[in-house]
């Protein structure tokens, strides 16, 4: 029989603090490349403060999806805390807001991008170049996307060094030349430059400084045991980081660049003329030798686009991912999530978004990019922390391996400190852009209103309830209901479509901790070619399968695409099942004029019997029929 696994060891750790810290690094350290020009126009000499208190809010949002996501590793973010928390409806306008938040941030990123490669091309540092270039690349990616594109975790790693290592460059030559404190404090005259009502937009738009936020939150569930140290340390370190960076590095460009007044205004350099390249402007401002200060900003200039360019791809492969989870739990219309049929990528919803990106460059106003990101992120991150409040005191007995620091007792339920400051904070946040800032209100607030009233209209349409969770896919494996698998082994070969019940059902069985579903997709190589002839399309199409089994089953699938020689596919599979201990296989089976066929594969695998063994049939409906064989070959 199978072995059924405790709740409490379902969540296994297999990273330590520094995996943590750099890839939520990498995904949070983009934004200093652009975050620091939209935050002056407002903030002005305040802004290395602005930031400062932007990070104590990102502390508290960062803490508040880590206890939420240890406690439900699910894709979606505040939508899957909102789902749990609360309802539906709540769960899609966290969603919905989310949305908006990775529309924004592939815009940013890409309308920031021939910014910095100007020092190549000076065309691409205005309009319209700037922006013809910015709309060329969402659709270049978008294209990229459908086909099906993943990142490169060494490339990134590399890039996050050399990030690091070049801002702590700057910042040390900054502070050793023209850092100056007497400086900094003469720049600021409270309630004049900036306003109050300046300085508290700065702030809420300061929160775009961290933009990679909810990568702490995904990662959060890999974190080595003991999972208080990993994470705390991680979390901290982040912070420290990220937080240390923006309080340094606006201090040197404000020394460099000083908030002047000019005509009865007062304005900095930093929020004029390098608004759209603020890293430049340090370089530039640092008095070093020309040939020095040359060489600078070619490098910086092409760092910056190409950390610009994987952010803008992350975005966009946020927008997918996110799509897909909302249309498995029938938050969107189907035709949204439709998938790609060669390419097997949510494609309708990747050119929508696409779209629209391209349409919120067209202003060339990195402000509006800058507040409409505040708008979706202050409501998502407001709604995640009051799920976590919610969580603790509706369910308060379900096991937490992580829990936000700083706790205290309010009417009979420990509630975090971090939650509920950082959802007053965030919401406090969200409220001032949408008083100070007429067009953010009214965009946003159309596309919150548009979102609902499609929500409300499909749901009504389907005649599905409008606050309870109903999934596409909700297979019933016969027998085993009660049981859950410490791995399961998912086989699919080139003859064997991608089925939405295969993974169902195997998300259904497998345990909720990281890589419990392993997808082994097979190609087959022809005996007259060698093994590692090449063969694109056939690889591509494999592939594919594992990154849609992620879309469905989140960060618990893994994969690998397999050769293997006509007909010795099902020993593979007999094979690699007993190289993970796998404790059950799932197979699908391929139709052959409408009706299931039992092939040679299938056969093979049931002959050789690893582990318990479940057949799906019924292709992607979701009514396919399911039946299990043990281990000793008795059905169940």
């Amino acid at each position: 029989m199978a072995e059924r696994i405790p709740r409490e060891q379902s969540l296994k750790r297999v990273h330590g603090p520094s995996a943590l810290f750099a890839a939520a690094y990498g995904n949070v350290g983009s934004s200093i490349y652009y975050a620091l020009g939209v935050v002056a126009v407002f903030a002005l000499g305040l802004t290395p403060i602005t930031f400062l208190i932007a990070g104590v809010i990102f502390f508290f949002t960062a803490a508040s999806y880590a206890e939420a996501t240890v406690m439900y590793p699910e894709a979606g973010g505040s939508s899957s805390f909102a789902r749990h928390a609360f309802n539906e409806l709540v769960s899609f306008i966290a969603a919905w807001a989310q949305m908006l938040n990775y529309i924004i941030t592939v815009a940013i990123s890409a309308y920031f991008v021939p910014h910095y490669l100007a020092v190549f091309w000076p065309a691409l540092g205005h309009a319209p170049g700037d922006i013809i270039a910015g709309i060329v690349l969402v659709g270049a990616l978008a294209l990229l996307n459908i086909r099906g594109t993943k990142e490169s975790a060494r490339l990134n790693l590399i890039l996050v060094c050399a990030d690091i290592l070049t801002a702590i460059a700057m910042m040390s030559l900054g502070v050793f030349l023209v850092f100056s404190p007497e400086l900094l404090i003469s720049q600021v005259e409270l309630g004049v430059a900036p306003t109050w009502g300046d300085f508290a937009l700065g702030i809420a738009i300061g929160m775009i400084a961290y933009t990679g936020i909810e990568t702490i939150s995904n990662m959060a569930e890999e974190a080595r045991k003991p999972i208080e140290k990993t994470v705390s340390r991680a979390v901290l370190g982040v912070v420290i980081a990220v937080v240390g960076l923006y309080a340094i590095l606006p201090s040197v460009a404000l020394s460099a660049m000083p908030v002047v007044q000019e005509g009865g205004e007062y304005t900095t350099e930093l929020a004029t003329t390098y608004k759209d390249n603020p890293v430049l402007g340090i370089v530039e401002n640092l008095g070093l030798a020309n040939g020095v200060t040359e060489v600078l900003r070619l490098y910086v200039g092409l760092l910056a686009g190409i950390i610009l360019l994987i952010a803008t791809n992350a975005g966009m492969l946020g927008v997918s991912r996110l799509t897909f989870s909302m249309g498995h739990h029938r938050q969107v219309p189907e035709r949204l999530r439709q998938i790609h049929p060669r390419f097997q990528t949510p494609y309708v919803a990747i050119i929508a978004f696409s779209i629209l990106a391209a349409i919120t460059i067209l202003p060339g106003e990195a402000a509006f990019l800058a507040t409409m990101y505040s708008f979706g992120a202050m409501l998502s991150f407001t709604i995640a922390h009051a799920a976590v409040i919610r969580l603790r005191r509706t369910r308060p007995d379900v096991e937490r391996a992580w829990r936000a620091p700083a706790n205290f007792r309010w009417r009979g339920a420990i509630l975090p400190a971090t939650a509920v400051l950082g959802g007053l904070g965030t919401f406090t946040a969200w409220l001032v852009v949408i008083a100070l800032d007429p067009i953010t209100l009214y965009v946003g607030t159309a596309w919150m209103l548009f979102g609902i009233a499609l929500y409300v209209a499909y749901r009504l349409r389907q005649g599905l309830p409008i606050t309870r969770t109903v999934k596409v896919v909700t297979p019933t494996p016969l027998g085993v209901e009660e049981v859950e698998y410490e791995s399961v082994l998912v086989a699919f070969d080139e003859r064997t479509p991608f089925s939405e019940d295969v993974i169902a059902t195997a998300s259904r069985l497998a345990a909720t901790r990281l890589r419990a579903i392993h997808v082994h997709s097979m190609i087959t190589v022809p005996n007259n070619l060698p093994l590692n002839a090449p063969m694109k399309a056939e690889h591509s199409a494999a592939a594919s399968k594992i990154e849609r089994a992620k879309l469905i089953a989140g960060m618990r699938v893994t994969g690998k695409v397999v050769r293997v020689r006509p007909g010795q596919a099902g020993y593979s599979i007999a094979a690699k099942a007993r190289e993970i201990h796998a404790r059950a296989v799932v197979v699908g089976l391929r139709d052959r004029g409408g009706v299931p066929v039992y092939d040679d594969t299938v056969r093979t695998v049931l002959s050789e019997r690893p582990c318990r063994v479940l057949v799906v049939s019924g292709g992607t409906a979701g009514a396919g029929g399911i039946g299990a064989i043990s281990g000793g070959g008795e059905p169940l």
